[in-house]
């Protein structure tokens, strides 16, 4: 237990189980105030004994002088004791740093994603839509041309196919620009022998030729070509995408439709590069994805950013918050331990502040009551 010296003041440790008797008498060794204890006069305490020398009885009281170090010694305990739990500031960093930056991250990356699914899903579709309307200019300008090519062979019943070509009117109808570089052209169905020929098209070359000779010209080009050219033998129309070999060397992909004329032998291709047609919307399609990659980097900068500042006050905050907090509890202990004399250095207008008036107002209490029990005494 510990015990004051009424004249000074002075702190002491001393063992209770020493006490013989009801009452013991002692002499503080700084005055040398000799006074009587018994063991419901002190304040509980622990730590070692050591003789207190100036017993004046033979009922000697074993105790030891409580100083600076002691107190010392009796806080360091204490630290070490709380250092094994979970403190004040790791309670925030979890609960307004860790928690935020989960949630923050998790909404950041469903932004990001629904993003770039925003991103794909409008190009495919604009792609796919301009595509669309690419095959249908193509499908309806090759109708329109077969329609061209029906009145003008009712017209004109005497014009032999042989003949088509050298016609300047007709072959201004049966060939037509398609998209940039594409045309429309003229062939027969088989004839009796199978053959399958072109009596109007840009290249006079192939003018009444046997069109499956291509195939070696063509290369890996024909059987797509073919299987269009030649789909139309029910009187249905034919259309398809196939592989073409540009003079430079390029492949693309060509689209063509078959339109039979009328209810003639006749038929109308109409084809060209579909890209002619796209092109534009796969220059959109790159805009679109920089644009996308630009807004995910700003995203992940402003991510960032916010990360590092809410890290940033939390911890600031936090430590200013905990070593306030850890001042008034080292205070306290103090206070516990009979030190009446700390000066209190808290001085916050929160309610940090109030705890710190209300300890302060509580170590002047003591302090006086220990006075007035001194006097009585």
């Amino acid at each position: 237990m510990i015990i004051f010296c009424e004249e000074c003041g002075k702190r002491y440790r001393i063992d209770p189980a020493k006490i013989r008797g009801a009452h013991a008498r002692v002499r503080c060794k700084a005055c040398g105030h000799v006074f009587d204890i018994s063991k419901s006069d002190g304040m509980d305490g622990t730590g070692a004994e050591a003789e207190w020398p100036g017993s004046r009885n033979d009922e000697a009281v074993g105790a030891e002088s409580i100083g600076t170090e002691t107190v010392k010694a009796e806080l360091a305990s204490l630290k070490a004791q709380r250092a094994r739990r979970l403190g004040l500031r790791a309670k925030m960093i979890i609960l307004f740093f860790l928690v935020p930056v989960i949630l923050v991250v998790a909404a950041g990356l469903l932004y990001i994603r629904q993003l770039d699914q925003l991103t794909a899903l409008i190009t495919s579709e604009s792609g796919q839509v301009v595509t669309h309307l690419a095959e249908n200019i193509i499908k309806e300008k090759a109708e329109s041309v077969a329609s061209q090519v029906l009145l003008y062979l009712d017209s004109h019943r005497k014009l032999k196919k042989e003949n088509f070509f050298q016609d300047e009117e007709f072959k201004k109808i049966a060939v037509q620009k398609v998209g940039v570089t594409g045309y429309t052209a003229l062939y027969q169905l088989p004839d009796s022998g199978g053959i399958w020929r072109t009596w109007a098209h840009v290249n006079p070359k192939i003018i009444g030729i046997d069109m499956s000779k291509l195939k070696k010209p063509l290369g890996k080009a024909f059987p797509g070509f073919w299987k269009v050219y030649t789909g139309v033998k029910e009187g249905k129309e034919s259309k398809g995408y196939y592989r073409w070999k540009d003079k430079d060397g390029r492949i693309r992909d060509k689209f063509m439709v078959c339109t039979p004329v009328g209810n003639t032998s006749f038929v109308v291709a109409a084809t060209t590069y579909l890209d002619e047609f796209t092109k534009e919307v796969k220059g959109l399609e790159k805009k679109a994805g920089a644009i996308s990659a630009n807004t995910k980097n700003a995203v992940f900068v402003i991510l960032g950013s916010t990360l590092v500042l809410i890290a940033l006050i939390v911890l600031w905050y936090g430590h200013a918050l905990t070593k306030r907090i850890k001042s008034l509890t080292v205070l306290a202990e103090q206070i516990s331990l009979g030190a009446l004399d700390e000066e209190l250095e808290i001085r916050s207008k929160d309610e940090i502040g109030d705890l710190g008036e209300a300890i302060g107002r509580m170590q002047e209490s003591i302090r006086l009551s220990m006075e007035r029990l001194r006097r009585r005494r």
